[in-house]
Order: structure tokens, then C-alpha cells, then sequence
């Protein structure tokens, strides 16, 4: 079989039917699986190298690039159609009338032959206030067919997933003893010979297990092993409660599951290599793709042409599990289902499928007690992967349900914060912004870590969680604190030797070990800045003092080099290192100005009253000595200067923001007027550049200072960066860094899925900042 792209399918679907419609606007990608840094999977759109937006005829990839082969057939009348995956098994392909996405769905309707309808959703839950649900880095695909000419038609569904979603090799695997071992180091308890029980019920386990490893990557060789087995079982249907996240708010109640049977394939790796990544994808785990089980439903595993070629020719799969030892390329592995449909009329006929990555583990911290593993807060709920795997599949009614309104809840607050086009970047950046995020520790002190995704592949980048900090301010503050925790306790055990704060926890997530030799990325200003804004951020709309006195000592430690350091900054890089260091930045000082006046509000609210005002007056001597060194007063449209004294250059001053966000007023207006007046007067085609040593600029950036522009400079940012996105040429999920002039990456450095898109929220942030950030020391 041939694993590419089909090159003329946009061309073909354009040729032969009606062009999609995209709505709100056609991404460079459209987010199918996309739950957290492993489960992140898209359809590339861009020109760059993508089909123009169409499910059918290009395989989906990982955010990296690599494939995850995911395939889907409908047979109609016994004539077959592609609707998912580049498989060229089927000559037919459905046609795709429309594509919509909302916050947590990608949503493709098509039609099979001009008489069957379809409507094929991918649901990626973003849950900012169930922990538990959080925690499950699980996705959905919901199939929906109807009659289109009002007759019956006979229909049968078929989908799979191939071991390419890890890129191994497979082989049989028959040590009874040591499949056991393994199959506990996935959370998957009480398979026994062919038995299995889970919860009261006892069914027969069709297994098979085969060991997989890998040849050949596009990125390089690798070796794994992995396990891969089919299995049907009625899973427990009593819900766990799960812990909310808002204090005081009424944890919601979950109906009890209606008991059902699942039939799903599983594949992991023999040697599990926990904390561990090959380009990117985790080297631990296991994989499920789930159904619900009926009489109507056949499987197969084997070779791709084999088992796709048994639907094509009969519309069922053989009950089978290929056990031939082989390499990955090598009639690729692929885990089927067949689904009889029957005969479709008018009433939509649903049907429900599940891709899951289970990891029991999830990171490697140096904590308060050394290094540690946490686990993943899944573990918390459920007693095995399976467990979880059926709470999740029998939740969907429930979790559609948010789903929905947590979409309508982004639309409306964000079309009333900024129109049509501000939804259109929210709602595409929520999935990828907490597909960054996992879920760790226990329910009553969770942890969140970050992935600093496609850039360093960091854990807990200071400076990445900054830009996505917006989001959180907008859904739910406590997830911040969530992020914030694992930082100062690591900083707070003395495993950091510097008075600044750290940059990350690790330099390879999951690998949060920290970086007790100081051989760190050094962003000395531009980490305590962010810190001190960030942490008094959460405590004024938490109203979290007890927050602010647990970590007063550190801040303060923070806050005096900011006072040594940040009126004329040294030679160093900010949070935008691609761009190189540079001495006396405009836009940095602002920041730790800010973070100066933010430490002073800090002691005010923790009973320190002579640092409050000590550190006021100095923020306000600061604030005024910066508008004399960094503002170009001598032109007719006055700015700030990248650096002090550079009249010929200017800088989006996006650390204005933080004044706002926070409510300190430190900053004068006029200097907000100035640079609403300025910017409109420096647009290219696509947006405004970072600076003046380049064209290329950053769309979280551009989005903090359109929050706090006037109105038209607002709407301008908004719609330019609107239009960026259904024109760009890029072909991989939302980057942050793009050229203002093309429209396409830089020519230096590419950034792809990065939680930065977080910052698209930097407006409705702003709805939950204080009118004053002053409180009167107590």
C-alpha cells in the first residue's frame, strides 16, 4: 500500500463536486485528536503540504509531521467510499460539503454517492472544571448517517488505526508471565488467561498479543517493543464523582451508566520505557480504539490491504488477529471495525468510536523529597485503563453536553469581546492550547505540566506558560495555580541556585528533574516578571492571599533582582530568544516594572505594608524614567523603541498587558494611547512585526495588544490575524510565529502547536481583571 498523501485531492474534489465550505474559516490544520502532547493528532490543510481542508485522501499526522494512520470506509449499496485517511484501496471518495469547528469539535459533513449523508464529528474535550474529566486524555469520533434521497439504503461503516500512531514494527508475543507485567505497567488489570472481569461482569477475552518494534521512522531508527490485542468487555457503569476544581461550587453529579459491552483493540509496547519520547511520542503507554460491541460488529487485525480489503470486497471483517512477525513497513499493521448498519432511511443512524493513551505514569518531578514520580490523575478515579476506557465511552452523552456549552459559552463571550473573527481564533485555540496540558498527582493536589511543544520540548517553560495564562484566567484561575505549584516547590527546596527565578523544570518533558547545576536557558527578567504577575494574577480573582503568604519569602527574593535589574536591562535574551539578546529592550524593562508594582500589591495583600509601599514608589520612579529612555517622543507618530535610544525602531509592547490584566494603573494612559495611535501605522499585509530587526511577528503578542488598543486598532489586529489564518500557507497546527508579509513561517525557525495560542484569550482575561489592583495593606 502506498502511505502518502493523494496530491490532486482538493484539485479532484474540486473537479468533480461542490468545494467545502469552512467555517469559521479554513485553518492551516483542522484539529481531528488533539488531548494532550501524545494524543495530538491533525489534517493538514495549508498549501505548505496539505490537501486545501479535506478528511478524505491525506492522512492525518501527529503535530510533528509523522502519520497517524487512521482510516475510514463507508459502503453504500455495495459500492464503496474513502471518508477518512489516504488509503487509495478505495477509488471513491465521499464528498465533503462542509467543515466547521468550535472550541472542542471538528465537524465534516459529506455525502456518499449522492444518496447517503454523513456528519463525522471529532470531539476533543477542553474540561477547565472537572478534574476528573480532565484527566482523561481521551478523544471521540461520532459517525452519523441518514438517507439523502429519502429511501433505504444498506450501509455498513468501517474504520481502524494502524501502528503508526506509534511508528513500531509488530511480532507474536506468547510469555504469559511477562505479558502480565506489562499489561500492569498500562493500568489494565485482571486479564487472565482468556478471561476477564471488570466490575461484577465476566466475559470471554478474545486476545491475541503480538510484540511490535520499530525499523524505520521517518525521523530516524528507533527500537520498541509494543503489545497489541483485541478484547471485548462489559465495563463497570457506576461513575466516580468527580472533584471540581472552584471552591465552593457543587461538585456535578454523574448519572449512573447504563452497563454496556466494549469492544476495543489495544496496542502498547512490551518494553515500556516510561519518561521517555522517540520524535516527540511517548515510549509508554497503551492505546485503545473502542466501539461499542454488538451483533452487528466484526474486527480484524493484519495487514493494511488485507484488512481493508476484506470490507471492500464483503462490507465485514473476519473476527481475525494477524500473529505474522514483521516489520512495520511491511504490510502495515491495522486494527479494524466493521459495522452492519443495516438499512438506513431518514432517522440518522449514530454510530461511536473512541481513541484513548493511557499512561499510569505520567511525569519524573524533583519535588520538596528529591525526584519523583507522579502519577497520572486518572489513577485517582479508576482502578484499570479499562475502567477509564468504559467511563469515558459511556460519557459521551453527558460529555457532549459540555461540550456544547462550553462551545457557546467561548462563541458568545468572545463575539461579544471581539466579533465574529475573535471566535474564530478562540475557538480554534482551546483544543491546541490544552493539548499541551497533563493531568497529574491526586485530586487534592493536582498538578498540571506543560509541554513547551515543537520549540525546546521544555516541561513548565516559564515564558510559554505566560502567553497561555490568558485561557486560564478566562475558564478557570485555579488552573494556573496548578501550574505555578511544581515551580515554586522546586525552587522553594533550594534545587535552583539563582536569586531569579528558574526558566523550566526540565529540558525534555516528561521530565520535570529541574536544574540544580543552574544549566538552564537564563531569562533572569523575564521569568520573575511573568512569575510576580502571573502569581498575583490567580490570588486577585481567587482572592487567594493564603497563596501569596505561602510563597512571600521567594517573591520577594524575585522581586529584589527585578529592583537591581530591570530599569536598564543587561545583555540578554527575552521570552522571544529566537530573536536574539539585546541590551536596554523596551519591552522587557516594561515588564519587570510591572512585576515590581505587581510585588508591591502582594505585600499589601500579605500584611506587609512598609515593602508595599517601599516597592510602589520605586515601580512609579521606574515607570517614569522608562517613558524618558524607551519612547520616541521626536516623530510624528510617537512609540516605544525595541531599546533605549533606537529611534529608528520600534517593538509591539505587548508587557503592557500585564497593567491591565492586572489593574495597577502604573503605566499612564497616554502611553497606551500612544501605541493604539502607532501600531495601525505599521501593518503589513498579514499583521505587525515583533520588531524592527525582522518581518515576522507573533500572533499571542499581536492579541496582547489588541486587548488593550482602542477599538478600531483592536478590531484591526483582530481581523488581520483572522485573515492570516484563511490564507496562510502553513499546513501545520496554529503557529504563534509567522511572516507578516508571505503569510508563511520565517526562514529561520518554525513553530508549530505551541500552548502560546492560549494568548488568543487575552481579551475575555481581561473581563475578570480588578478595576484597582491597589489593596490597602493590611
Amino acid at each position: 500500500m502506498m502511505h502518502h498523501t493523494l496530491p490532486s485531492l482538493a484539485a479532484f474534489a474540486g473537479a468533480c463536486y461542490a468545494q467545502s465550505t469552512f467555517s469559521p474559516l479554513r485553518p492551516p490544520a483542522l484539529p481531528l485528536a488533539v488531548r494532550s502532547p501524545y494524543m495530538n493528532t491533525w489534517q493538514q490543510a495549508g498549501s505548505d503540504g496539505g490537501n486545501g481542508g479535506y478528511l478524505a485522501g491525506e492522512w492525518p499526522s501527529f503535530w510533528m509531521g509523522q502519520l497517524t494512520g487512521w482510516t475510514g470506509f463507508i459502503r453504500v449499496d455495495n459500492v464503496t467510499y474513502n471518508w477518512l485517511g489516504g488509503s487509495n484501496q478505495s477509488v471513491l471518495y465521499v464528498e465533503q460539503t462542509k467543515y466547521e469547528y468550535t472550541a472542542t469539535k471538528s465537524i465534516f459533513t459529506m455525502n456518499a454517492g449522492g444518496v447517503v449523508d454523513m456528519t463525522v464529528t471529532f470531539l476533543s474535550p477542553v474540561i477547565p472544571d472537572d478534574l476528573l474529566r480532565a484527566s482523561l486524555p481521551y478523544t471521540y469520533l461520532n459517525v452519523d448517517v441518514v438517507s439523502a434521497d429519502g429511501n433505504q439504503h444498506e450501509v455498513q461503516l468501517y474504520t481502524d488505526i494502524s501502528a503508526e500512531w506509534r511508528d513500531c514494527s509488530v511480532e507474536l508475543w506468547n510469555d504469559i508471565p511477562e505479558r502480565r507485567a506489562r499489561i500492569s505497567q498500562c493500568g489494565v488489570f485482571g486479564i487472565f488467561g482468556g478471561f476477564s472481569v471488570f466490575g461484577g461482569f465476566s466475559v470471554f477475552a478474545r486476545l491475541r498479543f503480538v510484540r511490535i518494534f520499530h525499523l524505520f521512522s521517518c525521523f530516524g531508527a528507533i527500537e520498541c517493543f509494543r503489545v497489541l490485542h483485541y478484547h471485548v468487555s462489559s465495563i463497570s457503569a457506576e461513575a466516580p464523582r468527580p472533584t471540581n476544581f472552584i471552591q465552593g461550587r457543587d461538585s456535578r453529579t454523574l448519572a449512573k451508566r447504563d452497563a454496556g459491552r466494549v469492544a476495543y483493540h489495544e496496542v502498547f509496547r512490551q518494553q515500556q520505557l516510561t519518561f521517555s519520547e522517540s520524535n516527540m511520542q511517548a515510549d509508554w503507554g497503551c492505546w485503545y480504539y473502542a466501539t461499542e460491541d454488538s451483533a452487528n460488529l466484526t474486527h480484524q487485525s493484519g495487514a493494511d490491504v488485507d484488512v481493508r480489503g476484506a470490507f471492500l470486497s464483503n462490507g465485514v471483517l473476519a473476527n481475525t488477529e494477524d500473529t505474522n512477525f514483521r516489520a512495520i513497513n511491511d504490510a502495515f499493521p491495522t486494527f479494524g471495525f466493521a459495522v452492519n448498519l443495516g438499512l438506513v432511511g431518514t432517522c440518522a443512524v449514530n454510530t461511536l468510536f473512541q481513541l484513548s493513551l493511557n499512561q499510569q505514569e505520567c511525569v519524573q518531578f524533583e519535588g520538596a523529597n528529591g525526584n519523583q514520580t507522579v502519577p497520572c490523575l486518572w489513577t485517582s478515579y479508576f482502578e484499570s485503563s479499562t475502567a477509564a476506557v468504559g467511563y469515558f465511552y459511556n460519557d459521551y452523552k453527558d460529555g457532549d453536553i459540555i461540550a456544547d456549552a462550553f462551545d457557546q459559552k467561548v462563541a458568545n463571550d468572545s463575539k461579544v469581546a471581539g466579533g465574529d473573527d475573535y471566535a474564530s481564533l478562540t475557538s480554534l485555540a482551546a483544543r491546541q492550547a490544552f493539548g499541551s496540558l497533563v493531568f497529574t498527582n491526586t485530586p487534592d493536589a493536582p498538578y498540571v505540566f506543560l509541554k513547551e511543544i515543537s520549540s525546546d520540548g521544555n516541561i513548565q517553560t516559564v515564558d510559554v506558560i505566560f502567553p497561555f495564562h490568558p485561557i486560564a484566567l478566562y475558564l478557570n484561575p485555579t488552573l494556573l495555580r496548578y501550574m505555578l505549584d511544581p515551580l515554586f516547590i522546586n525552587q522553594e527546596a533550594g534545587d535552583w541556585p539563582y536569586m531569579f527565578s528558574i526558566h523550566d523544570l526540565g529540558s525534555s518533558f516528561p521530565n520535570a528533574t529541574g536544574h540544580n547545576d543552574g544549566n538552564d536557558e537564563m531569562q533572569p527578567l523575564e521569568e520573575c516578571g511573568d512569575m510576580m504577575i502571573m502569581t498575583l494574577a490567580y490570588a486577585q480573582r481567587t482572592n487567594d492571599n493564603a497563596y501569596l503568604a505561602k510563597h512571600y519569602s521567594i517573591l520577594k527574593q524575585w522581586n529584589e533582582y527585578l529592583v537591581q535589574e530591570a530599569l536598564i536591562p543587561a545583555n540578554q535574551i527575552s521570552t522571544d530568544d529566537f530573536a536574539g539578546a539585546l541590551g536596554n529592550q523596551t519591552n522587557l524593562a516594561l515588564k519587570g516594572i510591572i512585576g515590581i508594582e505587581a510585588f508591591a500589591q502582594i505585600a499589601n495583600r500579605t500584611g506587609h505594608a512598609a515593602d508595599g509601599a517601599n516597592y510602589t514608589q520605586i515601580a512609579h520612579d521606574y515607570i517614569t524614567q522608562w517613558e524618558t529612555y524607551g519612547i520616541n517622543n521626536a516623530t510624528s507618530t510617537p512609540h516605544a523603541e525595541l531599546s533605549y535610544g533606537n529611534a529608528s525602531s520600534y517593538v509591539l509592547l505587548y508587557n503592557l498587558y500585564a497593567d491591565a490584566e492586572l489593574g495597577l494603573q502604573l503605566v499612564p494612559q497616554s502611553v497606551y494611547d500612544m501605541q493604539s495611535a502607532f501600531y495601525p501605522t505599521v501593518f503589513n499585509t498579514y499583521g505587525v512585526p515583533l520588531d524592527t530587526r525582522h518581518t515576522y511577528t507573533k500572533d499571542d503578542w499581536e492579541l496582547f495588544c489588541a486587548a488593550v488598543a482602542s477599538s478600531s486598532t483592536k478590531a484591526q489586529f483582530i481581523s488581520t490575524i483572522a485573515k492570516w489564518l484563511s490564507e496562510t500557507p502553513t499546513n501545520f497546527a496554529f503557529t504563534d510565529l509567522y511572516d507578516t508579509t508571505t503569510g508563511d513561517y520565517p526562514t529561520s525557525v518554525i513553530f508549530i502547536a505551541r500552548p502560546v495560542v492560549g494568548g488568543m484569550y487575552s481579551l475575555l482575561a481581561l473581563n475578570s481583571a480588578p478595576s484597582s489592583g491597589y489593596v490597602t495593606p493590611s
